[in-house]
């Protein structure tokens, strides 16, 4: 089968295959690594109004329990189908295993396209769908944690969570049942922005590596730097934001309905509020209209983000790619033939194995708070506080100058629950991707950074079955 034939999840075997002859493990292990452990297909039916009903069709695919809980996130769109579902849940496990957080892969999803149905409509359709995983076993704090992902978001996720409590009465650790849920049901701050802030972390230090960087045309840093975003969802527009904040251009942003461009560069916020008032990015003001959105994905630039669904770079359109560095915030937005295509160009592809791990790197950092029953820092800011004054009061006193009140201000700050979950965002980002380029550069037969993150992560996953003494 040639390899635009591939569909989704083959197209994650085909990359994970690759990865595997280039380890030592046995084909026993790897076969149990590739494969989809539990697949869990789901037709319900749901009322809405006096006589009307539909047949609502889902799934929930637990791809790996080399750790558990395993952990994935449940999309609501029409094109969601088996196939989508379990190539989605393979590169949770991998992504799990890359930004070392302790879960399987999982993923969920429901064939509707959300905007065709009201609030109270979408939220029968939720809470159905979670009485059928709660039947299953197939949720729970220790068991399988959901998330949000494309046409899901809080409020979903708060239905679940109340459905979830309401069938398991009395479970003191029920709000760990899901993560992506309202800061109000015990969700933790900074989640909303985590995937499209861990793209932008994971690209500004992939940018530190000034020798990289030279073999691109490019200079170290984030400033300056051309950017294209396609997608303007959760990830997407986040991610515009941070790269917009540390003085990059956004020179063009693709949606469904269209894309806008302009060489001065968009305010991604202010494109947002354009779009909030006229339902679309077309016709914003200062930029200009393009053909469509694919022709954004061709737009000349440094640095490309795919941030919306698979298979948006193909073998037929990477020809005419300009970017230097394809980003990848979506999931599989570039297929194998024309990865290669891009390689033989000289563009550097970030993965999405890696690129878009800050979701579930903040969801870990929820489902903990979760566990614990406690909000970061809650213990610990105004002792770090008082100890920082202290210190500042000593500066003060030995060297005569003070400080302004806004100064001291700054100074003695105690982290908050936001400061400490960027924090750890930022570092989970830093460390695995040089983990990745430490392969890359110490493997040999590995010349990609999609292939260093496979053959990573097939080992940490390879170490985990070991240790639980299922292969020798």
């Amino acid at each position: 089968m040639s390899e635009s034939k591939l569909s989704f999840f083959q197209t994650v075997v085909a990359f994970f295959d690759e990865a595997a002859r280039l380890t030592s493990h046995s084909p026993l292990l790897l076969h149990q690594i590739r494969a989809c452990n539990s697949v869990y297909e789901m037709n319900f039916p749901v009322k809405f109004g006096k006589d009307r009903y539909e047949i609502i069709n889902a799934f929930r695919v637990q791809h790996s329990h080399h750790k558990v809980p395993v952990k994935g996130g449940i999309r609501y769109s029409e094109m969601v189908n088996e196939d989508e579902v379990k190539a989605l849940a393979a590169l949770m496990t991998y992504k799990c295993a890359l930004v070392e957080v302790p879960y399987g892969g999982a993923k969920g999803g429901v064939r509707i396209e959300p905007r065709n149905y009201e609030p109270d409509q979408l939220e029968r359709i939720t809470r159905r769908y979670t009485t059928e995983l709660v039947k299953k076993n197939f949720i729970g704090p220790g068991i399988d944690v959901p998330a949000p992902d494309y046409g899901t978001g809080a409020r979903e996720m708060a239905w679940i969570f109340d459905t979830y409590s309401a069938l398991n009465p009395g479970q003191i650790d029920a709000a760990g049942c899901v993560t992506g849920k309202p800061v109000e049901q015990g969700g933790v701050r900074g989640r909303t922005e985590a995937t499209g802030r861990g793209v932008f972390y994971g690209i500004r230090h992939v940018l530190s590596y000034a020798e990289d960087m030279k073999k691109l045309g490019l200079s170290s840093g984030v400033e300056g730097k051309t950017v294209v975003i396609q997608g303007l969802g959760n990830a997407g527009y986040h991610c515009a934001t941070s790269f917009y904040d540390a003085g990059a251009k956004i020179v063009a942003i693709a949606e469904y309905d269209g894309a806008i461009a302009s060489p001065a560069g968009l305010d991604p916020r202010e494109v947002q509020e354009h779009r909030k008032a006229t339902e679309s990015i077309l016709n914003c003001p200062g930029s200009q209209n393009l053909n469509s959105s694919q022709d954004a994905l061709e737009y000349e630039c440094d640095i490309l983000i795919p941030a919306a669904l698979e298979r948006q770079i193909t073998g037929e359109n990477a020809p005419r790619i300009k970017a230097k560095i394809v980003a990848e915030a979506a999931n599989g937005p570039t297929t194998a033939e024309a990865e290669q295509i891009l390689y033989q160009k000289g563009v550097m592809v970030v993965p999405d194995v890696y690129m878009n791990a800050g979701g579930v790197t903040v969801s870990y950092f929820e489902w903990l708070k979760s566990l614990s029953h406690v909000r970061f820092g809650r213990l610990s800011k105004r002792f770090e506080e008082a100890s920082n004054l202290s210190i500042l009061n000593t500066v003060e006193r030995l060297t005569g100058q003070s400080l302004s009140d806004e100064e001291k201000s700054q100074v003695i700050r105690g982290a908050d629950e936001i400061d400490l979950v960027n924090s750890g965002l930022e570092d989970t980002m830093i460390n695995a991707y040089d983990n990745i380029r430490e392969v890359m550069h110490s493997t040999e037969g590995v010349d990609t950074l999609r292939m260093a993150a496979f053959v990573l992560a097939i080992d940490r996953v390879a170490i985990s079955y070991m240790q639980l003494g299922i292969f020798p």
